[in-house]
């Protein structure tokens, strides 16, 4: 089962923040990193946490993006609009499937949301492995942080292939997504698809699509092609 965090990035109003802790605890979650947050333990933030204290005390502070998703096998970009046509986006009812398709391949992964005003920008967005929006039957009013927080919470804990504790036992053995990502892009680099190129991040956002049957084959082939350039 996949373990589950909620990473805000920038949130700019501690009540959100709080909102958000109590949100996650709500739905059986314990995880909330923040990437250069508003003051998360003053008491407007700890006003709305009512009975979730604990997870704002407990929250991971990080100074950049990059940071907070290093050890992740998987990140999922929260986003309300297209902001690059080039990009597939998909309904937020599918990620719990994406992570059951994947299994092994996937332990440990991260919901990401963005600003209150501007939500994640392209380049976090070009970071994540997949795209995920909140279906809506109008487009305005938009979605509160902490409100789209709560839904994103419940979808994944409906799903019975969460993991929502830290009570995951020892790291599995077996190479994960983020393994295969790391040998792909070094792969795509050696064969002349320089990272940052359309290309490059068309085939990146591919992979996070396949299975793990898929997975697993497609990282036999890149130790082969390893075999091959270092001839």
């Amino acid at each position: 089962m996949a373990q589950i965090c909620f990473i805000l990035v920038e949130p700019a109003v501690p009540g959100n923040i709080g909102a958000s802790a109590r949100a996650i605890k709500t739905m059986g979650f314990r995880q909330l990193r923040l990437v250069n947050p508003a003051d998360h333990l003053c008491m407007e933030a700890r006003t709305m946490a009512h009975g979730s204290h604990d997870i704002l005390e407990q929250a991971e502070v990080y100074d950049t993006f990059e940071a907070a998703i290093q050890d992740l096998d998987f990140v999922a970009g929260t986003t309300a609009r297209h902001k690059n046509a080039h990009r597939d986006y998909f309904p937020l009812d599918t990620l719990p499937g994406f992570l059951k398709n994947r299994k092994s391949m996937i332990r440990k992964a991260g919901i990401v949301f963005g600003k209150e005003e501007s939500g994640l920008s392209n380049t976090h967005l070009r970071a994540c492995d997949v795209m995920v929006y909140i279906p809506m039957q109008t487009s305005f009013p938009s979605l509160n942080l902490s409100q789209a927080v709560m839904i994103s919470a419940y979808v994944m804990s409906v799903s019975g292939n969460i993991q929502k504790r830290n009570d995951a036992g020892p790291p599995g053995t077996e190479p994960g997504f983020r393994y295969l990502a790391a040998k792909m892009e070094d792969s795509l680099i050696r064969i002349g698809i320089s990272k940052g190129t359309p290309l490059y991040h068309r085939i990146r956002e591919r992979i996070s699509l396949l299975g793990e049957t898929d997975m697993h084959l497609l990282l036999s082939v890149i130790k082969h092609l390893d075999k091959t350039l270092n001839k």
